[in-house]
């Protein structure tokens, strides 16, 4: 049952039509979708693991190291998966860390579980980031560590509560994929809709503004850095940014949309953001590349 106050926001946000879509999104089943972990392994040694598995697989036009799944059909059982060659992670997450275009660099990773951003991170840098990867949570950071060794990631990990890390820390880029509603993964066939309420949304609001004050502090000086949400609601993702904006702290990247064309996007209110449609292939995320100023 999806809640009526979500309803009619989406309603004000994007109009009937677009409701209407976003909620057909919430009715599908989402396509398992992986990523080849280049740090192991590469591109044609999976394929032909799959093949001889008999697991059919497409490739997609963005990304030459993700791969959706016909089924799921006993991926997990395989070695590959076992000894972290592949990392099962969904299509609109693997943007942001794309987006970010690490380098040879100084990245902090600021909400890091449960780490597949964080080792896309250092696969995207060919293994020359240096990674910092915070988490709050002390299960969550178990988690974190775990797949990072599992995938053959080098990077640091901090335990500690991310707005709070040291004003004396400087990165010279961030990815903050921030704690939210999770408006944009929403399904009607789980439990994810007993979960969703206003008081969620209120506290994740207020965390997201924390955590970008506390980024924008330790980012260095015309540095860039993401923010990404799994929320396609305004307050969460635009709202955040315009007021950094009007406090002349934050000028707006523009992301080159070409590249994600074959991917369903809702309308933004900042020109430059990408927010995507939730649908079969995709959950609803917001992505935006942040210039400190």
């Amino acid at each position: 049952m999806i809640p009526e106050f979500l309803i009619n926001k989406l309603k004000k946000q994007y109009g009937e039509e677009l409701t209407n879509k976003i909620i057909e999104g919430y009715k599908q089943n989402r396509k398992t979708t992986l990523r080849i972990n280049t740090v192991k392994t590469n591109k044609e040694t999976i394929k032909k693991e799959l093949d001889k598995e008999k697991i059919k697989y497409e490739e997609i036009s963005w990304y030459e190291d993700a791969l959706i799944l016909e089924e799921e059909k006993k991926i997990r059982q395989l070695d590959i998966y076992k000894n972290g060659e592949i990392y099962m992670q969904s299509l609109s997450s693997m943007i942001p860390p794309i987006i970010l275009n690490p380098q040879a660099e100084k990245i902090l990773d600021m909400a890091a579980s449960p780490g597949g951003k964080t080792t896309e991170i250092y696969n995207l840098s060919n293994k020359e980031a240096l990674i910092t990867a915070v988490e709050k949570n002390q299960i969550r950071a178990q988690k974190l560590k775990y797949n990072i060794d599992k995938q053959g990631t080098i990077a640091t990990i901090l335990n500690e509560d991310a707005t709070k890390l040291d004003e004396l820390y400087r990165f010279d880029k961030i990815l903050l994929d921030a704690p939210c509603s999770g408006s944009g993964t929403l399904n009607i066939y789980d439990k994810s809709f007993q979960y969703f309420n206003e008081k969620l949304l209120k506290n994740c609001i207020e965390t997201q503004k924390k955590l970008l004050d506390k980024a924008i502090q330790i980012l260095k000086q015309d540095h860039t850095m993401v923010y990404s949400t799994c929320s396609i609601l305004y307050e969460e993702n635009e709202l955040q940014l315009e007021k950094l904006i009007n406090q002349n702290k934050i000028e707006i990247i523009p992301i080159n949309e070409e590249i994600f064309k074959d991917i369903p996007k809702l309308p933004t209110k900042i020109k430059g953001t990408i927010c995507i449609c939730p649908n079969n292939l995709y959950e609803g995320f917001f992505v935006s590349l942040i210039k400190k100023i």
